[in-house]
């Protein structure tokens, strides 16, 4: 059973985010919910942090599992979009038609 990542991964995944301008994530590094398995994602959630708010990076984040270590960290406004709607959010990211949307735009039309 696989609970975490160690800090040689966690550094090596942060020096990666370093290169990139856009990032997109879903799901933490381990069973971040339980303290004693949540220091890589901690770390993975500030590094972008971090580069958000420098203007460096733009992130998008959904999942709740993922919103829910944003949210311990204490930087949840520090990303640039926080979706609220789990697996419906990637879904949309992947194109598909989401029932409630499609239902929204027939509503608008």
């Amino acid at each position: 059973m696989i609970l975490d990542i160690g800090p040689d991964s966690a550094n090596r995944i942060a020096e990666r985010i370093a290169d990139v301008r856009t990032l997109v994530w879903n799901g933490p590094l381990g069973v971040a919910e339980q303290p004693a398995f949540a220091k890589a994602t901690e770390k993975i959630v500030k590094t972008i942090a971090e580069r958000t708010r420098a203007g460096n990076l733009i992130s998008v984040v959904g999942g709740g599992d993922t919103n829910a270590a944003v949210a311990r960290a204490g930087v949840f406004d520090d990303f640039s979009y926080v979706s609220l709607a789990g697996g419906a959010f990637l879904e949309w990211l992947e194109g598909r038609e989401l029932p409630g949307l499609v239902a929204l735009d027939a509503a608008e039309g």
